[in-house]
C-alpha cells in the first residue's frame, strides 16, 4: 500500500472529490453524503450531551433537519447546533489517520455500520432513501472491491467530506432564511453570526490541512 500511495495515482482521489464538490452540476447529488455527515453529527452530539434523539430528515433539496429533546439551551445544545458543521471535517480526518495507520477495512466497515445505525432514527421515505443508498455503496466497496479499489474510494470520500464540509459552511452562511444553525447558534450564545460561521470554516480548513499532512506527507 505504501508504495502504491507514492505513485502519482495518490492525488486521483483528492482531484474527483474537488471535481464532485465544486463542479456545479454535480454538487446537489453529492451533497446528499455531505448532508448525511453534518446530520449524523448533529445526532451523536444531541445524544452525548444527554438530549434525547427524536428523529432525523434528509430532504430532496439536499438539506437535513435533526430533532431532539432538552433543555432549550445552554452547553449541550450549543454543542449539538456546532457539530452538524464539526462532524464532516472530523470524520474526514479520522478517516485519514485509520488508512494511514493501515486500517483501510475498519474505516469502511466502520462507515458503513455508523451510516445503517442512523436508519432507526430516520423519518421520512426520502432520508431513508439516501442512507439505504449510501449504505449499498459502503457495503459494495466492502465486499467487491479491490484493495486498489477501496483505497482510492476511501480518500476520495475523506476528501468530499472535507471540501464539501467548506462548501457548505460558504453556502450555510449566504443563506438568510432564518433557521440556519449558523442563526441557531448565534441565538443561542448572542456571538455573531458571522463569528461562528469564521469559527467553523477555521476549524474545517484546518482539519483539512491536518488531513493533508497525514495523507501526503507523513
Amino acid at each position: 500500500m505504501d508504495t502504491y500511495w507514492n505513485q502519482w495515482s495518490a492525488y486521483l482521489p483528492l482531484a474527483v472529490a474537488a471535481a464532485l464538490v465544486l463542479i456545479r452540476p454535480v454538487w446537489p447529488l453529492t451533497r446528499y453524503a455531505v448532508t448525511l455527515a453534518h446530520e449524523a453529527g448533529h445526532a451523536i452530539a444531541a445524544i452525548c450531551t444527554g438530549r434525547r434523539l427524536t428523529g432525523v430528515r434528509l430532504h430532496s433539496d439536499t438539506s437535513g433537519l435533526t430533532l431532539s429533546k432538552g433543555k432549550p439551551r445552554g452547553p449541550g445544545m450549543v454543542v449539538t447546533a456546532a457539530a452538524g458543521y464539526v462532524a464532516p471535517s472530523l470524520l474526514g480526518l479520522g478517516g485519514s489517520a485509520l488508512i494511514a495507520s493501515g486500517q483501510l477495512r475498519v474505516l469502511i466497515w466502520g462507515a458503513l455500520v455508523l451510516t445503517l445505525a442512523m436508519l432507526p432514527f430516520i423519518r421520512n421515505i426520502f432520508g431513508m432513501l439516501v442512507v439505504l443508498a449510501a449504505a449499498a455503496t459502503f457495503g459494495g466497496v466492502a465486499y467487491y472491491g479491490s484493495a486498489d479499489l477501496q483505497l482510492h474510494f476511501g480518500y476520495a470520500a475523506i476528501w468530499v467530506l472535507l471540501i464539501g464540509n467548506m462548501r457548505s459552511i460558504v453556502e450555510g452562511g449566504r443563506s438568510r432564511c432564518g433557521g440556519s444553525d449558523f442563526d441557531q447558534l448565534r441565538g443561542l450564545t448572542h456571538l455573531p453570526r458571522a463569528l461562528w460561521i469564521g469559527l467553523l470554516m477555521a476549524m474545517s480548513v484546518a482539519t483539512g490541512l491536518l488531513a493533508w499532512r497525514v495523507q501526503y506527507l507523513a
